[in-house]
């Protein structure tokens, strides 16, 4: 068993960070091992936790990211198995075969895996995310994408009858009927389980003049998948319309509703949305892992400063905190991790969003319903009602709603929401051309938060390169001056050179890049005052602000992102 005092021995964390632990666990109710309140809390990775507990058992940590296991020794264990077993098999050595696992103790396992594989099983320890990860990267379906389709559009050729007529002049019962053929079926099922499989945000379904693309965005960028032929475009359009219970005879206006689908065991719910465009309808499904939402204010890519004052904002009894950036930041997501952090089970906490993307154990989550008069505004009076310690509203929209949700900031609230300004110090302006009272803005917020998301280079290409300190000054990029200056002004920078585990892309996840205004009596004497932006920018660089480019070369001279991407994030 993993002890506090283990971790402070290990020189992981202080003994003050044990205290707060220890207090937080007890806050708790004590259900959750002192290790995983560690890891909640952003005092220690979760591969310190898996690595101490090895060392406790005497099993050995293997890293999934640097070790990629041969063909031959993975089809030692079927996908099924390793699927179900979460196991990941990674070297054999004789008659013993090397596996990873993310609990190494379940004897059940060894056992059936000794069965199956007719070898020896020595177990070793890995965090259950890499386990998941490499699941997906090493089991994927062995059959070529391309030569499934190809499968698909023969049977689709040989079963299916298209008339020559456009896709108008097909009646309802046609379009019912050619979308719940078999070939089509498989061919949407298979679009769906790649977008997953490729951890896509979002599928994009796009009907063009001679033909139909579907295209995923990974990590911010979206990506060809494939081509498709243009008769397939009105059956593969019925069928997502039927099964996300749609008018398929409608395709004049635009149509929105939901999916929910389980793949390889896990749930998915698609927020499909239809588009009627010149060539026929369009159709994008964003993919929502409804067990998978990383939240933790510990993986998002906080630097330790800005870590601090984001607990420190969450820890006060009222006020508001501002999440602001363009859509796709990652604003919700923060949104959720400081909600995770905060839930400690003596607080009431209500939501009101629009949709709900994600559901959260122990939080009480409304979704806005235009239909039937449930708005941001009608929602965030009525949960005032409701005794509520925190709130969280999914966007300050119009006057009504952010006039409320400042006033509730006033009365003993603590209230987080989120605002489309370019930067933090923006919000402000903006709220006021919201027409809201500048004495409410002044008075209710704690300090905003602006934030982008960039792709991370990946770990498994990536590689080192000298570049001058001059020509990263030329970008406009605010380097500072110790840096470089022992080195002649040479910097060592990194890239990704692409691979399978990227796709060639060299970029595998998405980090945070943040700028923190915490809001001064000085700021507010402005914000009274009406001043601009760029007044409050100023006040707030003086007062230990560091702006969208500052925490963005930082992430570049760590080697978590490339010139490139922060150039295409930041300085588009």
């Amino acid at each position: 068993m993993l002890t506090g005092e283990l971790f402070v021995q290990e020189g992981l964390i202080s003994d003050d960070q044990l205290r707060l632990a220890e207090d937080k666990q007890r806050e708790m109710g004590g259900a959750d091992p002192i290790a995983r309140v560690l890891v909640n809390l952003g005092f220690i990775q979760e591969r310190d936790r898996v690595r101490l507990l090895g060392k406790v058992w005497g099993i050995q940590l293997v890293d999934l990211k640097e070790q990629h296991p041969a063909l031959d020794v993975l089809q030692l264990v079927p996908p099924t198995l390793a699927k179900r077993f979460k196991a990941i098999p990674l070297e054999r050595q004789g008659h013993k075969l090397l596996v990873a696992m993310a609990n190494p103790l379940d004897v059940f396992v060894i056992d059936e895996l000794r069965l199956a594989t007719g070898l020896e099983i020595e177990p070793m320890i890995a965090v259950e995310e890499d386990v998941n990860n490499a699941l997906a990267l090493f089991y994927r379906v062995e059959v070529n994408v391309n030569d499934q389709i190809a499968g698909v559009m023969k049977d689709f050729d040989g079963q299916i009858e298209v008339s020559g007529r456009e896709e108008d002049e097909l009646s309802e019962d046609e379009l019912r009927e050619l979308g719940e053929d078999a070939p089509i079926i498989r061919l949407a099922n298979l679009i769906i389980s790649q977008g997953i499989q490729d951890l896509a945000s979002d599928i994009h379904v796009e009907p063009m003049r001679d033909g139909v693309r579907v295209r995923y965005r990974i990590d911010g960028v979206m990506i060809e998948a494939m081509r498709l032929p243009r008769k397939v475009l009105a059956p593969l359009m019925s069928r997502f319309k039927i099964v996300a219970n749609m008018d398929i005879a409608e395709k004049r206006v635009p149509q929105d509703n939901r999916i929910s689908v389980t793949v390889s065991g896990r749930e998915y719910d698609l927020r499909v949305s239809t588009l009627p465009v010149v060539y026929g309808e369009k159709i994008v499904m964003r993919i929502l892992d409804k067990g998978g939402i990383s939240v933790g204010l510990s993986k998002l890519g906080f630097l330790s400063h800005n870590l601090k004052m984001v607990e420190d904002w969450s820890s006060r009894s009222y006020g508001i905190v501002l999440v602001t950036g363009p859509t796709g930041s990652g604003k919700s997501t923060t949104l959720y991790s400081i909600l995770n952090n905060i839930n400690d089970g003596q607080n009431n906490i209500i939501t009101i969003e629009d949709p709900v993307e994600y559901e959260l154990a122990g939080i009480n989550q409304c979704g806005v319903n235009v239909r039937a008069g449930m708005t941001f505004a009608k929602g965030l009076r009525a949960m005032l009602r409701q005794d509520p310690d925190i709130i969280m509203v999914g966007e300050m929209r119009d006057t009504e709603t952010a006039t409320i949700a400042m006033e509730a900031a006033l009365t003993g609230h603590l209230v987080l929401t989120t605002l489309h300004t370019n930067d933090a110090p923006s919000a402000p302006s903006r709220l006021i051309d919201m027409e809201v009272e500048p004495f409410l803005i002044a008075s209710s917020i704690i300090g905003v938060l602006a934030q982008r998301l960039v792709r991370q280079i990946c770990p498994n290409c990536k590689e080192a390169y000298t570049a001058s300190r001059e020509s990263l000054l030329r970008y406009g990029f605010p380097i500072p001056e110790e840096i470089g200056a022992d080195t002649h002004g040479e910097l060592t920078l990194f890239k990704g050179k692409g691979c399978d585990t990227c796709k060639g892309t060299g970029y595998k996840g998405r980090t945070g890049v943040h700028e923190l205004m915490q809001v001064t009596d000085d700021i507010r004497d402005q914000i009274l005052h009406k001043s601009p932006g760029h007044i409050l920018r100023n006040l707030a660089l003086q007062h230990g602000m560091r702006t969208l480019p500052m925490d963005a070369v930082q992430k570049i001279l760590m080697g978590v992102t490339s010139v490139d991407e922060v150039l295409r994030v930041i300085y588009a």
